[in-house]
């Protein structure tokens, strides 16, 4: 296992990623509700239920509700089950779709209830323990980076379509921490097999450097012969590129080593 650049709970984090998008999700007026967001097909309100649907799966997992394979929605949803193989889009799709009848006023009351409901049952988990999610088993601290993840991308896709700059923070070091870890998931998932180590040296949103990988804070210097790749700029457009709301090419990341390409093509935060 690599070094692990954070220490400490990750959960303070993710009550201030919720907190943000509640100040969002504030601000939004009746007719805003339908507006189109930049997931396809999605309004404003779409995402936010699709929010609400994920963090009530989360607590599932957290209360070991989960079967190793499970339907890939909220557990209150209806429709034919999807097994962890099935294609996660599709099935997030197909979970939205079921509840597209309920009104905003039901939707964020369920945000609210889903999100205060899994910060409890991330409390009451050890942040080691071993719990079920889309592709097989993570843990649970590895479940708080992707529940931080997934919120801001979407807090994000809602502020864009209200015409809201989303600003960074520094959480963007724990998604751009769990692209890092998971690269060789979503390698793999793309058939791809790395040939060198992957490391990340980013710039955080005040200026400060963050590294990842396995030369640690030597990868700013990294001698470009070697066998690593290292991925280079701004963590925000790593996150953004991670999240598939920036194409790698017009981003201001750089990157030397074999693995350059393949990496910035198929890192994501997401199952």
């Amino acid at each position: 296992m690599p070094h692990d650049p954070l220490a400490g709970t990750p959960l303070a984090g993710l009550a201030d990623e919720l907190d943000a998008l509640r100040a969002v999700v504030a601000t939004i007026q009746a007719s805003a509700w339908d507006k189109p967001t930049r997931c396809e097909g999605w309004t404003v309100a779409d995402v936010l239920l699709h929010l609400a649907q994920t963090n009530e799966f989360a607590t599932a997992s957290l209360r070991d509700e989960l079967g190793p394979r499970h339907a890939f929605a909220s557990p209150a949803a209806t429709g034919p089950p999807r097994a962890a193989g099935d294609d996660v889009d599709a099935a997030a799709a197909a979970a939205v779709e079921a509840q597209r009848h309920t009104t905003p006023a039901e939707i964020l009351a369920r945000w609210e209830r889903s999100a205060a409901t899994m910060l409890d049952a991330f409390r009451a988990r050890d942040l080691h323990d071993r719990v079920q999610w889309v592709a097989g088993t993570l843990s649970a601290r590895t479940l708080v980076s992707t529940r931080i993840a997934e919120t801001w991308i979407h807090a994000g896709d809602i502020s864009t379509a209200l015409g809201i700059e989303q600003a960074p923070t520094s959480r963007l070091r724990e998604i751009a921490r769990l692209a890092w870890r998971t690269l060789p998931y979503a390698l793999a998932r793309a058939g791809y097999e790395a040939s060198s180590e992957v490391c990340f040296a980013l710039t955080g949103p005040d200026g400060e450097p963050w590294s990842f990988g396995p030369i640690g804070s030597a990868v700013g210097v990294a001698n470009p012969d070697s066998d690593l790749t290292v991925i280079r700029g701004p963590a925000l457009d790593l996150c953004m590129v991670a999240a598939r709301r920036l194409d790698p090419r017009a981003s201001s990341l750089r990157g030397s080593g074999p693995d350059t390409e393949a990496v910035l093509r198929h890192v994501r935060t997401y199952a």
